[in-house]
């Protein structure tokens, strides 16, 4: 089994010229966190930083604040309280995208996400407009998982790949990197997913409007600290959902294809 990366790789050239942004959620993660800032901050020293807390009744919003105070290139977005993983993202974008930022990035609190492999999604914006980190592909794994946690993650993508018909291995994989065009033009507006279910409809989307979507190996390393917020629960309605969603978009391919087949010929 592969260990975790422990020395940062290189940093792409172009992302010396670019803004980055590492958008990390947390609730109760007061442990956690600061762990995490400071292995983005020795990764990719660049990089700014934006933690998104939903009112983390543990402290962490608070502890957030201090590190800020001592770290310009860290910024914190207090919310009301916690409304999901997809609504910190989406207010984590909006601020991103006010001001300026070239590059977001998607990055758990835990540890899951290596810091040390963040120069390999960007690096992979060479020639992509989304960057998933993934488990899945040849070079992916997964470190401390048990084998049913293992099987339900690759028949969830398995089930999703299948449901919509699109070649991601690792479409739940929340370790991403997306230009700003691109998030421009996913219609963020309108996207009312949350957890487990966000990552896909993102990913989605990302294909469904033509931006090119490629995914690098990663590995994932279960958290230490803290109590994860997923469950199988979760998972069956992420998958209840994408099956939905698979059905509703080939009806509407059906229509269109049945209403084109009925125009009449023009004549001249």
């Amino acid at each position: 089994m592969s260990e975790p990366t422990t020395q940062p790789e290189t940093v792409p050239d172009a992302a010396d010229h670019e803004r980055v942004l590492v958008i990390i959620p947390t609730y109760n993660e007061l442990e956690n966190l600061p762990l995490i800032a400071g292995r983005v901050r020795a990764a990719v020293p660049q990089v700014d930083i934006l933690v998104a807390d939903d009112n983390s009744p543990d402290g962490t919003g608070d502890l957030a604040d201090r590190l800020a105070a001592a770290d310009p290139q860290l910024h914190v977005l207090h919310r009301q309280g916690k409304e999901g993983l997809g609504a910190a993202y989406l207010a984590g974008f909006a601020w991103g995208l006010e001001r300026g930022y070239d590059v977001l990035v998607e990055m758990d609190a835990d540890g899951s996400h290596s810091p040390e492999q963040l120069p390999r999604l960007l690096a992979g914006l060479a020639d992509a407009d989304l960057v998933l980190g993934s488990r899945w592909v040849a070079g992916g794994s997964v470190v401390n998982w048990p084998t049913s946690r293992k099987i339900l993650s690759r028949g969830g993508n398995l089930w999703t790949r299948m449901a919509l018909g699109i070649p991601l291995h690792d479409a739940t994989g929340g370790y991403r990197a997306f230009r700003r065009e691109t998030l421009l033009g996913l219609g963020l507006d309108d996207v009312a997913s949350a957890g487990y279910c966000f990552q896909v409809d993102l990913a989605w989307r990302a294909l469904k409007a033509g931006f090119r979507v490629v995914e690098v190996p990663i590995t994932f390393v279960e958290r230490e600290y803290g109590v994860s917020k997923m469950s199988q629960r979760i998972v069956v309605e992420a998958l209840l959902l994408t099956t939905l969603w698979g059905v509703r978009h080939r009806a509407s391919q059906l229509r269109g294809l049945t209403g084109r087949r009925r125009e009449p010929a023009v004549t001249r």
